[in-house]
């Protein structure tokens, strides 16, 4: 299905892979936006503290789902269709988020809002998949990863930015927008990248069928358990480092969002470092680099919650830790994808929903012992790598990588990412 637009289609094939990147902006600004302003919402609405944070929750359930929904619907319908009822979604739900008379009905428009805000996420690996192979499809996983890394910081930022010319439901309002900008430039520049004859039939007993291909695929499905256990421990950097770094170390706001943001900094170099490394050297090696930096930080942290221990390392654990995690993102993606193009929107999905859903039983996990402790958060980290280190041995076989082969599939929208 061509665009509906008259934008020259050599315009189209350079502009479609910023499309790609600008889709997963959903999922992080989603999240981190109204952060600021949750204070006032709680105070608004009347709600307890333990209440409003479901509004977090049910958006990172919706996330999650969101992608093992959107996925396999758009193996069978093709990716533009699905893409367009789920930015139109986003908008309506971040409508109904900013009305909402009561924490209950922001709740359900969360989750809601988060359904929507996944299918930006699989569709843009999956359609990353479509149109790119070898070294592209690999670069293309590596600038993923730093735009995910620049929403975080961005995401917060502007939201305290926002926050002091309008209220959380102006917020709402500006996702809104934001919705409507991303529908206006999708239906001018994206494509559809799914030929109709690629397409699965079946319904739901195929899906079923890919569900199960999949996973009996050791090298899948080590690749999704990694990610899910590393994402768990960066999760749990999310939900504890802000306890951590203001409650126990008694940084201000100010501070704390300076060491947010030098992390998300180093998530995003580390990513992009990381596609060129795979792409141009190995990609299990660079999956297992970022393991052992991941570990790295894990095991500061750790050992700060056994023993006192100078706030310039713990500082320095948690940047290892979140950047140790950017950098197994593209390789890992690129070994749950690259042998399922009939399948991308399928294995995208799992892939998404994992990393998601354990990210999402993990972070509660860092809070049992209180908030002045950082035991909790070290042995959940340690853990978890530990977990996607035996992913990695156990269930991945030997994957030897020379670089891959340079061209792309023979379409027009697969001009590598520059």
């Amino acid at each position: 299905m061509p665009p509906i637009s008259s934008t020259s289609p050599s315009i189209t094939r350079r502009l479609l892979p910023s499309v790609l990147l600008l889709l997963t902006v959903f999922g992080p600004i989603s999240m981190d936006l109204y952060l600021p302003a949750l204070p006032a919402l709680t105070a608004e609405l009347g709600a307890v503290t333990s209440v409003a944070q479901l509004t977090v929750t049910a958006c990172l359930i919706g996330l999650a789902a969101g992608q093992l929904i959107a996925g396999p619907l758009s193996d069978r319908f093709g990716r533009r269709g699905i893409l367009l009822i789920g930015i139109v979604a986003y908008i309506l739900t971040s409508v109904l988020c900013a009305l909402s008379p009561s924490i209950e009905l922001l709740i359900l428009a969360r989750l809601v809002q988060g359904l929507a805000g996944g299918v930006g996420i699989v569709i843009a690996t999956a359609a990353g998949r479509d149109v790119f192979e070898g070294k592209a499809l690999i670069r293309f996983y590596g600038r993923l990863t730093v735009v995910g890394g620049f929403a975080a910081i961005v995401g917060p930022l502007l939201g305290g930015l926002l926050n002091t010319v309008t209220d959380w439901r102006g917020l709402f309002v500006f996702l809104a927008v934001i919705g409507v900008v991303i529908l206006v430039i999708t239906l001018l520049v994206f494509g559809e990248t799914l030929p109709d004859e690629q397409r699965t039939r079946g319904g739901f007993g195929e899906t079923l069928y890919a569900y199960r291909t999949l996973l009996g695929d050791r090298v899948f499905l080590g690749a999704v358990l990694n990610q899910g256990f590393l994402y768990a421990a960066l999760f749990a950097y999310l939900a504890g480092s802000t306890f951590v770094l203001q409650d126990i170390y008694g940084l201000t706001p100010q501070w704390y969002a300076a060491a947010f943001g030098l992390n998300s900094a180093g998530h995003m170099v580390c990513g992009y470092i990381a596609g060129r490394t795979a792409e141009r050297w190995s990609i299990s090696g660079t999956l297992a680099v970022g393991v052992v930096v991941t570990g790295l930080g894990a095991i500061g942290l750790l050992i700060a919650g056994l023993t006192p221990l100078p706030l310039w390392i713990v500082i320095v654990s948690l940047f290892a830790l979140s950047s140790g995690v950017a950098i197994t993102a593209p390789p890992a993606t690129t070994l749950a994808l690259s042998d399922y193009p009939q399948m991308a929107g399928t294995a995208s999905s799992l892939l998404g929903m994992v990393r998601f859903g354990f990210g999402g039983v993990a972070a509660p996990l860092v809070g049992v012992a209180g908030a002045l402790s950082i035991l909790p958060l070290g042995i959940v980290t340690v853990v978890s790598v530990l977990l996607a280190a035996a992913a990695c041995l156990l269930l991945v076989r030997r994957h030897q990588t020379p670089a891959p082969a340079t061209h792309a599939h023979a379409t027009p929208e697969s001009t590598p990412v520059a």
